[in-house]
């Protein structure tokens, strides 16, 4: 893998993303930041938010790290692409039956929010008995 397209650090070097540095991508605009994503995040930007996104991303500028701490944005916006601005911020995603808190860390940069709240569960069924099929309708119930 070349350099170019690094993304992370070890455990003594800066965070980059495809040699940027988050300071810098921060200060970036966002088509400037778009040309470095993936070609579908990058599509969906080019193509430009919607109102919710942006109103999402509104909020996220104003909010400081301590504020989000503790009063996380509550969003159900899984669709957003994780941006610069998102950094050290959390949220709490919507998964369908509850919001879910989502710490944003620099290398979650360029994945969709929905992408770290998983929407199913596993499934644990419980013994045959009364009302089930005819094939289970002999099982002992003892």
């Amino acid at each position: 893998m070349s350099t170019d397209y690094q993304i992370g650090r070890d455990s003594d070097e800066e965070f980059t993303y495809r040699g940027h540095t988050l300071e810098e991508l921060r200060e970036m605009e966002l088509a400037e930041f778009a040309e470095l994503l993936p070609a579908r995040k990058r599509r969906s930007i080019k193509r430009g938010l919607t109102n919710e996104q942006q109103k999402l991303l509104e909020k996220a500028n104003g909010r400081g790290e301590e504020e989000s701490a503790n009063d996380p944005l509550r969003t159900h916006l899984r669709d957003m692409p994780i941006l610069p601005q998102f950094v050290e911020k959390t949220f709490a995603v919507y998964d369908g039956q509850e919001f879910e808190r989502v710490y944003v860390e620099p290398e979650m940069l360029g994945h969709y929010l929905g992408e770290f709240v998983l929407t199913r569960t596993s499934v644990e069924h419980g013994q045959a008995g009364i009302g089930a099929t005819r094939s289970s309708k002999f099982v002992p119930l003892k």
